[in-house]
């Protein structure tokens, strides 16, 4: 099913975070709310940055893989080709 997304979100100290989910709402909710990663708990609240189109979950996952290996300010431009 093409329904996971990747998306990048920013920290209220600026930093950003990457993830994979199939469920947006959701997941900023869980972020905000302090029970999504363990790396924004300390950084709420997150604000969506951006979303890339709908693909497979493993392809979710490799796109959140490569994305996180990019330097900051490289990672909204990368996924930016994944609208």
């Amino acid at each position: 099913m093409n329904n996971w997304v990747v998306y990048l979100v920013e920290c209220s100290d600026g930093t950003l975070y990457c993830g994979a989910t199939n469920n947006i709402k959701r997941r900023i909710h869980a972020h905000n709310s302090g029970k999504g990663a363990k790396y924004t708990r300390t950084r709420l609240p997150v604000t969506l940055r951006i979303v890339s189109k709908e693909m497979t979950k493993l392809d979710a996952l490799r796109l959140e893989r490569e994305v996180k290996k990019k330097k900051a300010n490289k990672k909204i431009e990368h996924l930016k080709k994944h609208m």
